[in-house]
């Protein structure tokens, strides 16, 4: 039998534990994560495949509940923004956010890079190139297969279809009140409980992070030893940081009325440290539909709309770690000055890119890297293959720009829009 005393002290850590605050679950998973990942031995092999493949298994935990929430939320939305006249008004102005923020951290990037150049990489053997492509013709066809069912029993790494899906089931619940009232019932209902079945997988994502930190570290770890990519890692987190915690939420001091971007801040870290040591778009969907919510204030109807658009056409932090990363590594082939049609160039075909990325949800900022140097030409062909050992970092940071961004443009399009109320920062989750 157990003493009182034990009793009363673990029931207080277990009440302590569903109070504490969800980012601080996360960032003392993932610090514990880190920890770990340095004192692992980076030479026993068969530690480190337990690792990756636990990180696999965090990764599909994390993306467990997304379709559903998916599906059902953004049909409800599609539905009553229409019934309310408002669909095409938000869809609208999230685009024109979209492209230009893409612009802007683009810009941003690129000029970061050749203002505050890295040290050349040395290039060393490279080997086959390995066969990485956007298989844009190949999405587009998934986005409307044969059976319209598809879509929905799909493995779900390419979101699109599920999207489409819903948009049309949410267009066609319009049709008739009296033959759609109760499927209209039914679908709201689904998207609260699965709502509240990923609230449950949020609150458990600090242990799941000690997972996908550890894994994180452990590769980190063993880049740092080869220490020719030390002014990459730190030219990219440092602007990731002052663009992400910066310059970007400056930006909501011009809405009107006024707004406190520390806040937004505030209520994004979550999504912000999920994004980083997961490098994983869909992972932290669930966490960002839920954070822009409860923290943000920003109501269903349009939080799912935008966050949808946004993460699906918005990877602008992606594109700009992959134009930067460019432009190191011609820097590193080639002692010829880069030139504005160069720049211009470069920048043209990020932000294309940007927008095409919605089927790699995982890889984002390293694909966009690739297409990059083999659309160039020029014999940088296979220029990203010098980057693959930093490729986990790329994806890392890009992920979190795009997450950031996602945050900051869907409170603030919401916000215009009157789909936001202020709630106070005691109450963020």
């Amino acid at each position: 039998m157990k003493p009182p005393g034990l009793c009363l002290e673990i029931n207080h850590l277990i009440h302590y534990a569903e109070t504490m605050k969800v980012w601080l679950k996360l960032l003392i998973g993932s610090v514990l994560g880190i920890v770990a990942g340095f004192l692992l031995p980076s030479a026993n092999q068969s530690a480190a495949n337990a690792i990756a493949w636990l990180g696999e298994l965090a990764i599909r935990i994390g993306r467990y509940g997304l379709a559903p929430i998916l599906v059902f939320s953004l049909t409800i939305a599609v539905y009553e923004l229409r019934q309310d006249g408002q669909f095409w008004g938000l869809t609208l102005r999230t685009f024109l956010a979209i492209f230009a923020c893409s612009v802007f951290v683009i810009s941003a990037g690129i000029l970061a890079t050749l203002v505050f150049p890295p040290s050349r990489i040395p290039i060393l053997n490279e080997g086959l190139a390995d066969a990485i492509s956007l298989n844009t013709a190949d999405n587009i066809l998934k986005i409307f297969p044969s059976n319209m069912f598809a879509a929905v029993v799909s493995d779900g790494v390419f979101i699109l279809p599920l999207c489409i899906f819903a948009f049309f089931l949410g267009m066609g619940l319009s049709y008739d009140r009296n033959y759609t009232k109760p499927v209209i019932s039914l679908i709201d209902s689904l998207s609260r409980i699965f709502y509240h079945i990923v609230s449950f997988f949020s609150e458990i994502l600090g242990f799941v992070m000690i997972v996908l930190s550890a894994y994180w570290a452990i590769r980190f770890h063993q880049v740092l030893k080869a220490d020719v990519f030390q002014d990459l890692i730190l030219l990219l987190g440092i602007l990731s940081v002052v663009l992400g915690f910066g310059i970007l939420p400056l930006f909501l001091y011009f809405l009107k009325p006024k707004t406190n971007p520390w806040a937004i801040l505030y209520g994004s870290l979550s999504q912000a440290l999920a994004a980083f040591f997961s490098g994983d778009i869909n992972f932290t969907l669930p966490v960002l539909f839920r954070h822009i919510k409860e923290n943000l204030g920003v109501r269903r109807r349009s939080n799912t709309v935008t966050v949808t658009l946004f993460t699906v056409f918005g990877r602008a932090g992606s594109a700009m770690v992959a134009a930067a990363a460019f432009i190191v590594i011609i820097k590193s082939y080639s002692s010829l000055p880069i030139n504005t049609g160069i720049i211009v160039s470069i920048a043209g075909r990020a932000l294309l890119i940007s927008f095409l990325l919605a089927g790699h949800p995982g890889d984002g900022a390293y694909t966009a890297l690739a297409v990059i140097c083999l659309g160039y030409g020029g014999g940088f062909e296979a220029g990203y293959l010098i980057l693959k050992p930093l490729a986990f970092y790329l994806i890392a940071v890009g992920t979190f720009l795009d997450v950031m961004i996602t945050s900051i443009g869907s409170y603030a399009v919401s916000h215009i829009s009157g789909f936001q109320e202020d709630k106070e920062i005691r109450h963020f989750i």
